[in-house]
C-alpha cells in the first residue's frame, strides 16, 4: 500500500468520525438543554468543539510527516500514518465528549482554534512571499556572477540567444557574443504599461463616478455586470483581437496620415490591454466611491454645490486612497500581462519612443527565456530569474511610492 492510497483511506474514516463526533457532541449537550441543565454556551460550539479535536490532531499528525518526507528525514510507512491518523481521531473523540459539561467554554475554545487558523493562514501567506524571494533571488545571484549588474541595468541590447552555444562549447567564431542589456525591455514594459493606463484609467474611472453618482438602479444593474464582462475573457481571446483587429487598423490608419507603423507595434497591445483592465479599475473603484459616507454628500448639497462639484471635492478626494489602489491593481495587471504582447507586439527589444514600432516586456522574455531546451545554468535561462529580481524591486518601490503619497493626502485630507 502506497502513502497515497493510505492517506486516502485514512480521510476516507476521519471525515465520518468529524461529522460523527459533532452530531454526537450536539445531540448530547441539546438532550441535557431539554432537561433543564443551562450550558455556558450555544450547542452548536459543542459540537464544532467535538469535530475539531476529531481533525486537527490528525491533520497534524498528516502535515508533520509530509515535512519530514519533504525533508528527506524519514518517511513514515503508510499503512502506520493511517493507521495512526484514525488512531488519534478516535482519540479525539472520546476527550471530547469528556470535556461537554454545563460549565465547559466550548465558545471559547472554538473562536480560540478559529483566530489560530487564521494566524496560521496569514503566516503561510508571508511565508509563501519570503520563499518567493528568496528563490528569485539566489537564482539571480547566480546569473549575476555571470553578468555584470551595472551593464545588465543600463545595456541597450538582448541578444541572449548566443549564450547556450557558448556555455556548452558549441560555438564557433562566427557565434556573436551574447548581450544582456535589459532597458530595452524594461521600457517596452512600462510604455506598454502607460498605453494601457491612458486608456484603462480615464475610462474606468469615469464609468465607476457613473455608476455610483448618476446611473438609475436599474442601469446599474445592468451596466455594472456587462462592463465586468471584459474581466472574464481569456487573454488570448484579447490577443487575437489585438494581432488579427487592431494592430491592422492601427497600421491602415498611420498609412492614411502618412506615417509607417508595423504590424507587431507596440500600440495595439496597449490599447487592448487597457480595454482588458478596465473592469479592474472601474469595479474597484466604484466600490470605493459608494464606501464615501452618504453624509458628505448631504453636506455639500447643503452649502449648495452641484453634484459635479461635489464629486469633484468630496467624493474623489475621501475616496482618492481605494481609488490609487485600484490603479496600482491595474498596472501590475499590466506589467505581468505576457500573451496579448507576445501575438500583437511580437519579440522584438526594441528601445524606441515609437509606438508604432515592435517592443517587447519583461515577463515575455523571461517565458521566452525558461522555454526551449537550453540547460538550467546557462546564461540565458538565468537571465530570467534577473529579469524577474530587478521587476520585483521596481514594483515594490512604486508601491513604497503610492503608500507614502496616500497617506500625506490622507493626513491633509483629513
Amino acid at each position: 500500500m502506497t502513502m497515497g492510497s493510505a492517506l486516502q483511506m485514512a480521510l476516507m474514516a476521519i471525515l465520518p468520525l468529524s461529522v460523527l463526533a459533532y452530531m454526537i457532541a450536539r445531540r448530547r449537550a441539546g438532550a441535557d438543554n431539554a432537561r433543564g441543565t443551562e450550558f455556558h454556551s450555544p450547542l452548536v460550539y459543542y459540537g464544532w468543539y467535538s469535530c475539531l479535536w476529531v481533525a486537527l490532531p490528525s491533520m497534524g499528525l498528516f502535515v508533520l510527516a509530509g515535512l519530514l518526507h519533504l525533508l528527506h528525514i524519514v518517511t513514515v510507512p503508510g499503512p502506520v500514518l493511517a493507521g495512526g491518523g484514525v488512531a488519534l481521531a478516535a482519540l479525539g473523540l472520546v476527550w471530547s465528549q469528556r470535556a461537554i459539561g454545563r460549565d465547559f467554554r466550548a465558545i471559547h475554545r472554538v473562536e480560540g482554534a478559529v483566530r489560530w487558523a487564521l494566524i496560521g493562514a496569514s503566516c503561510i501567506s508571508i511565508l509563501i512571499t519570503i520563499g518567493i524571494v528568496v528563490s528569485v533571488v539566489f537564482e539571480a545571484m547566480q546569473f549575476f556572477r555571470l553578468v555584470n549588474l551595472w551593464d545588465f541595468l543600463t545595456g541597450t541590447k538582448w541578444s541572449p540567444e548566443t549564450a547556450f552555444l557558448i556555455s556548452t562549447g558549441r560555438a564557433d567564431g562566427n557565434v556573436a557574443t551574447p548581450e544582456f542589456g535589459s532597458l530595452p525591455l524594461f521600457a517596452g514594459t512600462f510604455y506598454i504599461t502607460a498605453v494601457a493606463m491612458l486608456v484603462a484609467v480615464p475610462m474606468g474611472l469615469f464609468a465607476a463616478v457613473y455608476m455610483a453618482e448618476y446611473a438609475s438602479k436599474r442601469v446599474r444593474r445592468i451596466a455594472k455586470p456587462a462592463l465586468e464582462i471584459l474581466a472574464g475573457i481569456p487573454t488570448v481571446v484579447y490577443g487575437f483581437f489585438a494581432a488579427i483587429t487592431v494592430s491592422p487598423l492601427i497600421v491602415h490608419l498611420a498609412e492614411a496620415v502618412g506615417l509607417e507603423a508595423e504590424y507587431t507595434n507596440a500600440l495595439a497591445p496597449g490599447l487592448v490591454m487597457g480595454v482588458m483592465i478596465i473592469p479592474l479599475v472601474s469595479s474597484l473603484s466604484d466600490d470605493v466611491i459608494n464606501a464615501v459616507p452618504q453624509a458628505m454628500r448631504e453636506g455639500s448639497y447643503a452649502l449648495g454645490a452641484t453634484t459635479s462639484e461635489t464629486i469633484r471635492k468630496v467624493v474623489l478626494p475621501a475616496a482618492l486612497p481605494g481609488v490609487v489602489s485600484a490603479v496600482l491593481l491595474a498596472v501590475s495587471r499590466a506589467v505581468g500581462e505576457t500573451m496579448i504582447v507576445v501575438m500583437a507586439a511580437g519579440l522584438m527589444p526594441n528601445l524606441t519612443w515609437n509606438p508604432l514600432k515592435s517592443m517587447t516586456t519583461v515577463t515575455v522574455s523571461i517565458v521566452d527565456s525558461l522555454t526551449g531546451d537550453q540547460a538550467f545554468d546557462s546564461p540565458q535561462t538565468l537571465s530570467a530569474f534577473g529579469l524577474g529580481l530587478v521587476l520585483l524591486v521596481l514594483t515594490l518601490v512604486l508601491n513604497v511610492v503610492s503608500l507614502v503619497v496616500i497617506r500625506k493626502f490622507r493626513e491633509q485630507y483629513e
